[in-house]
């Protein structure tokens, strides 16, 4: 499959279960499936509900349906202004390297432009080296300096 064969879409409702099934194959290649708790129904509450908590985008072949998908979100920077998270950027692993997650990337990058946000940011583990080589393609800022904190509320 070339990425030529890929179009780059705004996700519906219909899509979840897909990008479902790529979010624990990404959980999955990062050791933590057990980590995953979402489901469908979940993913289109809060994506399609009356108050939106992310976009998703995805990366379809017509001979092989669903292969990536990109979810983000509006942050806030209050040293910058408004800002675009985006929170995975996924494609299965049979397709990685055609094409498609550059595709979804550069359609993030664009989204984030177009809406005048300030900054576009990420994670990635730093032990996951084609993800790192394929931002630093980008010259994105890989920075180490941050220690990232979280509360598990669930």
């Amino acid at each position: 499959m070339k990425a030529d064969d890929v179009i780059i879409r705004t996700a519906e409702k219909r899509d979840m279960h897909a990008v479902l099934d790529l979010i624990t194959e990404l959980a999955v290649y990062e050791n933590a499936r057990d980590q995953v708790r979402n489901s469908t129904n979940q993913l289109i509450e809060d994506g399609f509900g009356n108050n939106p908590a992310f976009e998703c985008l995805v990366a379809e072949s017509a001979s092989h349906g669903i292969i990536g998908f990109a979810l983000f979100f509006t942050t806030y920077s209050t040293w910058r202004g408004k800002c675009l998270y985006l929170e995975d950027l996924c494609v299965t692993e049979k397709f990685r390297r055609a094409g498609a997650g550059k595709k979804l990337f550069d359609r993030v990058l664009q989204i984030a432009t177009e809406r005048g946000m300030k900054r576009l940011s990420w994670q990635v583990l730093e032990w996951n080296t084609p993800a790192i080589a394929f931002y630093k393609k980008y010259k994105a800022s890989l920075d180490p300096e941050w220690v990232n904190g979280k509360l598990v509320l669930d």
